[in-house]
């Protein structure tokens, strides 16, 4: 049976899986979301938000041992369950810091207290462009009050459906830097002279194509690759 799919290129075993979006403002959300991130507003900062709910806190019965030259660390195969938590974070993609805070719950009382904390966090000066999905606690009556009395703030959602049009590379313009007045170049605009040879750009799974270029000595780094190794780290103005 291996030999006859093998012969005919069949991989019954594999399922690649795929979602439409029928979101009748698909391409008005996603101009906006690119938009946003291509061609960010001056005194202000872009941060992509979610929140990932039920993460479970768990811990090991007994005391583990680290790991060590010709040993693995080690750690028991039983462990005791702490309930959840659901963690928010928002990744300002100029800069790679991250606001970050877990909470009890996953409702909109909790989602109004990480507004609170990215209003904390983020100097007074600039405004806060906040690009995120479509869950209904985003919506709550209660969240439009308290956003109608913080003008600062401003939510860009993404298509349904479409949470993989928020991963994208850096913005590409130049931004002001708020310490003296003085503009300031971004990542992408100190790149090396061998970075400015023709260059092949890797379109992402949205059809946008935003990934960083490919140039000689360059690499392509895709968002997502890098959240998995993301650490929380404090909020810094790198504006």
């Amino acid at each position: 049976m291996q030999r006859i799919w093998s012969a005919r290129g069949l991989q019954p075993h594999r399922v690649e899986t795929f979602k439409l979006s029928n979101d009748p403002r698909f391409e008005e959300k996603l101009v906006d979301v690119v938009g946003l991130y291509l061609d960010p507003p001056e005194k202000a900062v872009v941060l992509c938000m979610d929140e990932k709910s039920q993460i479970q806190a768990l811990d090991r019965t007994q005391p583990s041992l680290p790991m060590k030259k010709g040993r693995a660390g080690t750690m028991t195969h039983d462990y005791k369950r702490n309930g959840t938590t659901t963690l928010f974070a928002a990744l300002d993609v100029l800069s790679g810091s991250v606001i970050g805070q877990c909470l009890p719950r996953h409702r909109h009382t909790e989602f109004l207290a990480f507004l609170k904390t990215i209003d904390r966090e983020v100097p007074k000066g600039l405004n806060v462009h906040l690009i995120l999905d479509n869950y209904a606690t985003h919506n709550h009556p209660n969240v439009k009050t308290w956003l109608a009395k913080h003008p600062r703030f401003e939510l860009h959602f993404t298509p349904t459906s479409s949470t993989r049009s928020k991963p994208t590379s850096p913005p590409t313009t130049r931004t002001p830097n708020h310490s003296n007045g003085q503009p300031t170049p971004t990542r992408s605009s100190r790149r090396s002279a061998a970075d400015e040879s023709p260059s092949t750009q890797s379109p992402s799974k949205t059809g946008a194509g935003h990934r960083r270029r490919a140039g000689r000595g360059g690499r392509t780094a895709p968002l997502e690759r890098r959240l998995r190794t993301c650490r929380l780290v404090p909020f810094r103005a790198s504006r």
